[in-house]
C-alpha cells in the first residue's frame, strides 16, 4: 500500500473521530431550518396507543427485535390486520381498537394509569396524503421523550435518542401511492445511566409525543438551511448562507430580500449549494427587550420560497460588562420549566408559551433562562416577539456518564440540533452546555469539548454552564476550571435554603470569583408552599421566602461583576423527587408562581429590585 494511499486512510479515519472516539451516523436527515413555516399537513390530534411495559411489540420472546429480523415484521409497527373475512389469524394487538390521547401531549397526565410509567409505549396515527411528482416530503417531529423509533407505513425511518430536539426524515419514497398512510411511534422514556439527562433529575420524566408533528412539503430542489445574523460583534454588517439541497443544488441562483430595510441581493451556489454573503446592514434597526423589531426575510430559490421574521442584535462581553448592541446591559431574569403549571403536562402549545413569558414581563424581566433542555421552538419565537433575552441550555444535568463516548456523543449531537434549530433567534444570547456538574478531569474534558463545538457552530453567542461553588466557612468559591472556557460567570447557590442557615445570616457570606468576567447568577431560591404563612424563619412559608429574596438580593449586590440572576424558578413545577406529604406533594415549591397561579410575596420583593435595575441601565 503507498503512503499515499496510508494518508488518505488516516485522514478519513481522523473526519470520524471527535474528543471521544467515533461518530456514529445520525439516524436523521438535516433538520429543515423554520420546519414549521413550511407548507404542512398537521398530524396532531387524536393518535391510538397501546401501553407496552414488557416491549412485546418490538421483541420476540427470545428478546429479537422484529425489525431487525431478515423480514423485518411482526412488530406492532406493521399495524397488522386480519387478512380473512373470519378473523381466524392470531393478532394480539389492534391500534384501532385501542384507547387514544392527544398528541402533543405527554401521557403522564391524560391516563391516570401512566402518572408514574416509565417504559414504552406505541402511538399510531393514520392520514390521507397523495404523493405530488416534483415534490418532497419530510415527516417531523417536535420533540418525542426519550428514545424513539419511527415507522412509515411498516417501513422503519430511524431511532433518535433526546427528548427535547426534533425529529426528522424525509419520507418522499415511502408514502402510499393511494393515499393512505400510517405512522407509528415507540416511545420509551425510560432513564439511563448513560443517557442525556442521565438517571436523576428533579423534574418530572413527562413520556411521549410532546410537541408538534406535521409533514412538510417541498420542492424537488429546496432552501433546507440558512443563517441571516449580524456579523460577531458588527452591527454594521450582515453575515450568513443560504443551503439548498436536491439534486440540482449546484449553481443555482438565491435571492436575499429584506423589504422593510430596502436589502436585496441574488446569489449563486456554489458545488456543494451553498452561497454566502455579506451586506451592509446600516438601515436595519437593532432588536432590544425595550424595541424588539423583526423583520420580514424572505430567501427564495427556483419554486421553493421561504420567509422568517428574524431580528438583529450583537451581544458580546468586555470586562465584567454585557453589552447589547454596544451598550451595557443588566439580566433581569427568571428561570423557567417547559410547564403550564395550571394544567397537568407539558406546555402544550402557544397559548401556555406565552402566559408564562407574560408573567415574566410582569415580573420586570428582560431575560428568561429555559432550563434544563431545549424548549418548544414556539417559545423561542415569542421570545423574539415579546422582547426576552434567552439563555438555552442543553440537559447535561448533574451527574452524567462523563466517560462514555456515545453519552459525549449524545450530548453533543443534541447541542449541535438546538444551534441549528434556534441560531436565527435573536432572543438567543447564550448558549449554555450544562447545570450543576462536578469537578473532575473527565468531566472537564466532556464540557470543554461541547464548549469549543458551540463554538466552532456558533461564534456570535455568549457560552456559558450554571457552575456549582465551593464554600470555606463564610467565604464562597467560584474556581471551575471550566470558568477559563466561559464567557460568564455562572453559578447556582441556595444559602438560606440548602445551606447557610436562616435567610437572616446569610449577607455574612462573601464570594471569591477567580474570573475577570461577568457574574450572572444562574440559579438561588427556596420553597413556599402558597397560602401558607408564618414569620421569616418559618420554612416553606411565603414570609421565609420573602426574607430569602431580600437577603439574597443584599449578598448578591455586593459582588463587584454582577451582571444579572435568573433565580430558580417562575412557577412551580411537578417534581417526583419532591416527597413533602403537606409542603410538596410531587411539586417542586420554588416558584415565585404557585400551582395555581397565584403570586407569592417574595415575586413582589424580585420585581421591586427589577424595577431599580431598569431604571440604572434603562433609565426607566
Amino acid at each position: 500500500m503507498t503512503t499515499r494511499i496510508l494518508l488518505k486512510l488516516l485522514l478519513a479515519a481522523l473526519l470520524l473521530v471527535g474528543p471521544f472516539g467515533a461518530q456514529p451516523a445520525r439516524a436523521q436527515s438535516v433538520l429543515l431550518q423554520n420546519a414549521p413555516g413550511r407548507r404542512v399537513l398537521s398530524l396532531n390530534g387524536s393518535w391510538n396507543y397501546i401501553i407496552d411495559p414488557y416491549e412485546n411489540g418490538f421483541y420476540d420472546y427470545r428478546r429479537m427485535a422484529f425489525d431487525q429480523s431478515k423480514t423485518g415484521k411482526g412488530g406492532y409497527y406493521d399495524n397488522q390486520k386480519p387478512s380473512s373475512a373470519q378473523e381466524s389469524e392470531l393478532i394480539e394487538y389492534d391500534f384501532d381498537k385501542s384507547p387514544a390521547m392527544q398528541i402533543p401531549g405527554d401521557w403522564n397526565s391524560q391516563d391516570p394509569r401512566l402518572l408514574y410509567y416509565e417504559g414504552t409505549i406505541w402511538f399510531k396515527k393514520s392520514f390521507s396524503l397523495k404523493p405530488q411528482a416534483g415534490q418532497r416530503y419530510f415527516l417531523y417531529f417536535g420533540a418525542i421523550n426519550y428514545e424513539a423509533h419511527v415507522y412509515l407505513n411498516g417501513k422503519k425511518l430511524g431511532m433518535h435518542k433526546g427528548g427535547f430536539t426534533p425529529i426528522q426524515y424525509d419520507i418522499t419514497g415511502l408514502l402510499s401511492a393511494g393515499g393512505d398512510n400510517f405512522v407509528v411511534v415507540k416511545a420509551d422514556n425510560t432513564r439511563h445511566p448513560d443517557a442525556v439527562p442521565t438517571i436523576n433529575t428533579d423534574w418530572w420524566n413527562y413520556g411521549g409525543i410532546t410537541r408538534d408533528v406535521f409533514i412538510a412539503a417541498t420542492p424537488a430542489t429546496f432552501i433546507t438551511d440558512y443563517k441571516v445574523q449580524l456579523a460577531k460583534n458588527d452591527a454594521s454588517k450582515l453575515n450568513g448562507y443560504v443551503q439548498l439541497s436536491g439534486a440540482e443544488k449546484a449553481g443555482q441562483a438565491v435571492t436575499l430580500s429584506i423589504r422593510e430595510a430596502g436589502l436585496k441581493q441574488t446569489l449563486k451556489t456554489d458545488a456543494d449549494g451553498r452561497a454566502t454573503f455579506s451586506l451592509p446592514a446600516k438601515k436595519l434597526k437593532l432588536w432590544s427587550p425595550q424595541s424588539p423589531k423583526l423583520y420580514a426575510v424572505s430567501l427564495s430559490s427556483g419554486a421553493d420560497a421561504v420567509q422568517d421574521n428574524i431580528g438583529f442584535r450583537t451581544i458580546e462581553t468586555r470586562g465584567q460588562d454585557i453589552l447589547l448592541n454596544g451598550k451595557s446591559i443588566y439580566l433581569r431574569g427568571i428561570s423557567m420549566h417547559d410547564e403550564n403549571p395550571l394544567i397537568p403536562g407539558r406546555a402544550r402549545g402557544e397559548g401556555d408559551l406565552r402566559m408564562l413569558l407574560t408573567w415574566a414581563k410582569e415580573l420586570g424581566c428582560n431575560y428568561v433562562r429555559l432550563a434544563h433542555y431545549p424548549h418548544n421552538e414556539t417559545m423561542l419565537r415569542l421570545a423574539d416577539e415579546m422582547g426576552l433575552l434567552v439563555w438555552a441550555e442543553v440537559p447535561v444535568y448533574w451527574t452524567i456518564a462523563w466517560e462514555n463516548p456515545a453519552t459525549y456523543q449524545n450530548a453533543e449531537a443534541q447541542l449541535a440540533d438546538l444551534i441549528a434549530m434556534e441560531k436565527n433567534r435573536a432572543s438567543i444570547v447564550v448558549w449554555s452546555v450544562g447545570n450543576e456538574t462536578p469537578l473532575g478531569e473527565p468531566r472537564l474534558k466532556f464540557m470543554t469539548s461541547l464548549v469549543r463545538k458551540a463554538r466552532s457552530l456558533d461564534d456570535t453567542r455568549l457560552l456559558a454552564a450554571a457552575l456549582e461553588l465551593h464554600r470555606d466557612g463564610f467565604r464562597v468559591n467560584v474556581d471551575d476550571p471550566l470558568g477559563a472556557e466561559l464567557d460568564l460567570t455562572s453559578f447556582n447557590e441556595y444559602a438560606g435554603w440548602y445551606w447557610g442557615g436562616s435567610p437572616s445570616g446569610i449577607t455574612q457570606y462573601t464570594f471569591n470569583i477567580k474570573y475577570d468576567k461577568p457574574v450572572v447568577v444562574s440559579e438561588f431560591g427556596g420553597d413556599a408552599l402558597a397560602g401558607y404563612h408564618g414569620d421569616a424563619e418559618t420554612r416553606w412559608s411565603e414570609e421565609y421566602q420573602e426574607s430569602l429574596y431580600r437577603n439574597q438580593i443584599k449578598m448578591l449586590s455586593a459582588i463587584p461583576g454582577l451582571r444579572g440572576m435568573t433565580p430558580w424558578i417562575l412557577a412551580d413545577f411537578r417534581a417526583t423527587r419532591r416527597q413533602h406529604p403537606v409542603y410538596q406533594n410531587g411539586f417542586n415549591r420554588k416558584g415565585l408562581i404557585s400551582s395555581t397561579g397565584v403570586k407569592k410575596k417574595a415575586f413582589y420583593v424580585l420585581q421591586d429590585y427589577y424595577r431599580q435595575m431598569a431604571q440604572q441601565y434603562d433609565g426607566k
